[in-house]
């Protein structure tokens, strides 16, 4: 690689991820729509929707190779394997979604007179019922599949020059974008329609605020904001609780990104050390 394609590559190295990132994914994402809007006879299994998951992480792979090497590559390894972290950050990585999940199930119980049915936590969108098995699928696909990307490789360069709240404004806005093609083709995101769509940007934008709170409070953990994103997809996208759960588990989301954003605190969004690379 010559000296100037290199130099290129690193002062373009974001919007080339991004751009990475969308069609890696969009690539799995198009058939699937092309199959469900009854463009094509090709019969395509929906469970190939969990591969699209991996296109942040594979582009920020690609872009990392790319631009440092071995030695950016064995730098963010590092992060993924980062567990030593503050406790009461890893323990909101662990537990914050559990706790969401079971104030959520007693607000179904109170509202509605049922629990959540436990043993639908082992059935995943259109695969075989895995039952414990969910968790590692959770973790590796929508956990490290995306965190990898988002988190790993995008937020710490976009912090090296914007405020903390624009890096994240701009990360959000673009993982909502990432996320349209499910409107075309996922029942659950199809059922809700189009009106549903500015709801849901708000709670990805909010997701996002709590995702760079965790990042930067770990000291750029990726492993932290992955166990966090996989074990609130499968709380809260599971079908024990159907409709009921992910609202519960959004509102507390929202709630989450308000505190921090709004802290004045240390560990508040905006005072945390940003952590670039």
């Amino acid at each position: 690689m010559t000296t100037h394609l290199l130099s290129w590559l690193k002062r373009h190295a974001l919007a080339l991820y991004f751009g990475l990132a969308i069609a890696f994914s969009w690539a799995i994402y198009i058939p699937l729509i092309a199959v469900r809007q009854g463009w094509t006879n090709v019969q395509i299994p929906y469970s190939v929707h969990y591969l699209a998951s991996f296109g942040p992480a594979l582009a920020a792979l690609v872009v990392t190779a790319l631009t440092t090497g071995r030695n950016g590559l064995a730098e963010l390894w590092g992060r993924i394997t980062k567990w030593r972290v503050e406790r009461a950050y890893a323990a909101f990585a662990v537990l914050s979604p559990v706790v969401l999940f079971i104030l959520a199930g007693l607000a179904m119980r109170l509202l509605q007179g049922e629990w959540p049915d436990l043993r639908l936590l082992g059935q995943a969108n259109y695969l075989p019922y895995l039952g414990w098995g969910v968790l590692p699928l959770w973790l590796i696909t929508f956990g490290f599949g995306e965190e990898i990307g988002w988190r790993g490789f995008a937020l710490p360069r976009l912090q090296r020059t914007m405020s903390v709240s624009r890096a994240t404004l701009v990360l959000g806005l673009l993982w909502t974008l990432w996320h349209v093609p499910s409107f075309f083709y996922h029942e659950t995101y199809v059922g809700m329609g189009w009106i549903m769509i500015p709801a849901i940007a708000f709670s990805v934008l909010c997701g996002a605020v709590l995702l760079t709170w965790l990042y930067n409070g770990t000291g750029g953990s990726i492993l932290m904001v992955a166990i966090w994103h996989a074990l609130f997809d499968l709380l809260s996208a599971s079908a024990a609780g159907r409709d009921f759960i992910p609202i519960i588990t959004s509102a507390g989301v929202i709630a989450w990104a308000l505190v921090v954003a709004n802290s004045e605190r240390p560990w508040g969004f905006r005072f945390q050390k940003k952590h670039t690379l």
